[in-house]
């Protein structure tokens, strides 16, 4: 065995993080309906005007303004029906005063009209003609041209995330693909002797891969493109060769290796490849986990226990991906709820400690940093600092919200 010399607080380990983050500068062109949740590599302005013409804003009719002063629904204002639009039409009859056009929302506003009468204000009067009930003012339910978005202005800027909305702007001037910063490549693989890959039989002694599953889907759901690599051997040797295979990744992240067993060979095997950043964190669960540089690419040495490793997943490796994946930060959604049983902590860790919601309360959900039902059973976590040992129960605690 080969204890840990010392061990950095949480904070610093983030900020060691943060100061590593390079963003990934390559871009991509995508299908805007492949586009969701990617961000914008170049300001993007539009090359027309949005709508690309005047039009009805209401069914009704299209009028010339003056032509309805002083009406009412005692003295209507009769006019001829000379066409009538519908949407993806132009007009073929320019209006001229005394006559007018039934039109339909969305439709191109005729020459010659400039204000739109609500169906509602009006009554058949026979043979194309309509009587008006109330006067009309210029513009008045016209959607103008433009009005949306004008030729020359900014769509979307560099940077910016594209939610639904800004999809919709994009496909309003005519953008069919958009592009976008690629997603960080992100190499994943779990080691040890005991792993088998599920879908295969288990021998004895044996135990199924739950890390690079877990791992994948966390990269996944934060921007990154997971790239699974089949489980390496507890050997110098194998890691090495596995270092060597993904080095054409953005970012690394292994599980297993990074404690202190005289199987725990991921530091070993980085010597002379890389510089390992940190190793061992006042955490808890998770403390053995590393940071370092392989090769220039970002590496993350994970706990090898499923608990540990996704909590540490959840706690340092998003917000890396994220700001490698040029993503907002997460605000993580929190209910304030009394603890509804009494928990200790280790003195000098920060644990991140599992919860179910239950009845209004927070229930202890963590078994042990090898279960990862401690996690699959969990509505959220508490964070308990290093300075506390004991929480009692009826405590009103902040649970972040998985």
């Amino acid at each position: 065995m080969r204890p840990f010399a010392s061990t950095i607080p949480l904070d610093e380990a983030r900020r060691r993080l943060e100061a590593a983050v390079r963003p990934v500068a390559r871009t991509e062109a995508v299908a805007l309906e492949e586009a969701a949740g990617r961000v914008v590599a170049h300001e993007v302005t539009s090359p027309l005007d949005v709508p690309p013409f005047a039009r009805a804003a209401m069914d009704g009719y299209a009028v010339v303004a003056a032509d309805t002063a002083g009406a009412s629904a005692s003295s209507p204002v009769r006019l001829h029906v000379t066409d009538r639009l519908y949407t993806g039409v132009p007009p073929r009859i320019a209006i001229v005063p005394g006559t007018c056009a039934e039109i339909a929302t969305g439709a191109p506003m005729p020459e010659g009209a400039d204000a739109v009468v609500m169906v509602e204000d009006t009554l058949d009067a026979g043979a194309d003609r309509v009587a008006i009930h109330t006067a009309a003012a210029p513009g008045q339910h016209i959607g103008r041209r433009a009005a949306d978005i004008a030729a020359g202005e900014m769509v979307v800027g560099a940077g910016e995330l594209l939610t639904p909305g800004r999809i919709g702007a994009l496909a309003a001037v005519g953008c069919a693909r958009g592009e976008v910063f690629a997603r960080p490549r992100v190499a994943i693989l779990s080691t040890g002797d005991e792993i088998v890959e599920p879908g295969r039989p288990l021998p004895p002694g044996r135990i199924f891969d739950v890390n690079r599953f877990t791992l994948a889907a966390l990269v996944a759901a934060n921007g990154g493109l997971p790239e699974p690599r089949p489980p390496v051997r507890d050997a110098v040797g194998a890691l090495a060769g596995a270092f060597d295979a993904c080095a054409d990744a953005d970012l690394m992240v292994f599980s297993g290796g990074s404690s202190v067993g005289d199987r725990d060979l991921i530091a070993d095997a980085i010597a002379g490849r890389g510089d390992v950043i940190f190793h061992g964190v006042a955490i808890k669960p998770g403390k053995p986990m590393m940071f370092a540089r392989v090769g220039g690419t970002p590496f993350f040495g994970m706990p090898g226990n499923p608990s540990s490793c996704l909590s540490n997943a959840y706690v340092l490796l998003q917000p890396f991906l994220r700001a490698m994946a040029r993503l907002p930060p997460l605000a993580p959604r929190t209910l304030r709820v009394p603890l509804g049983r009494t928990i200790t902590s280790q003195a000098g860790r920060h644990q991140f400690y599992t919860v179910r919601l239950l009845d209004g309360t927070a229930m202890p959900a963590f078994k042990g940093s090898g279960d990862i039902t401690s996690l699959s059973r969990a509505d959220g976590y508490l964070e308990i600092g290093a300075d506390t040992i004991r929480l009692e129960a009826g405590t009103l605690v902040d649970v972040m919200l998985f």
